[in-house]
């Protein structure tokens, strides 16, 4: 029996929620900054007359996706930060997270 005692501690130590490195957060939001200015660059530098043409789709297409997804994961990671800071909770800092975003966003893109 104390076998299977030790068994449970063993995993409760192993499966213990870790928290991860202070820099880690910053430096994920870093890289998603990095990569949606990179795609909004994209976009706006895409002129419209060449989208008639569906070969000239690619690269807009790419940026759309890739600045989408990046945009999207930071308004998670700063809406995790929003709620570590008890500033916001649930709904609520996801909603302050979209307009930081979507702020910073229009003010890169000059709009």
């Amino acid at each position: 029996m104390s076998e299977l005692g030790d068994v449970e501690a063993l995993l409760r130590s192993a499966l213990a929620p870790v928290e991860p490195a202070e820099g880690l957060s910053d430096r994920l939001e870093r890289g998603l900054l990095e990569l949606t200015d990179a795609a909004a660059g994209e976009l706006a530098d895409t002129e419209l007359s060449a989208m008639r043409n569906p070969r000239n789709w690619g690269r807009p297409m790419a940026a759309a996706v890739v600045g989408g997804t990046a945009a999207g994961a930071l308004v998670l990671v700063r809406a995790r930060q929003l709620q570590k800071k008890r500033q916001a909770r649930g709904a609520r800092a996801i909603e302050k997270a979209v307009q930081d975003v979507s702020d910073g966003l229009r003010r890169r893109l000059g709009g």
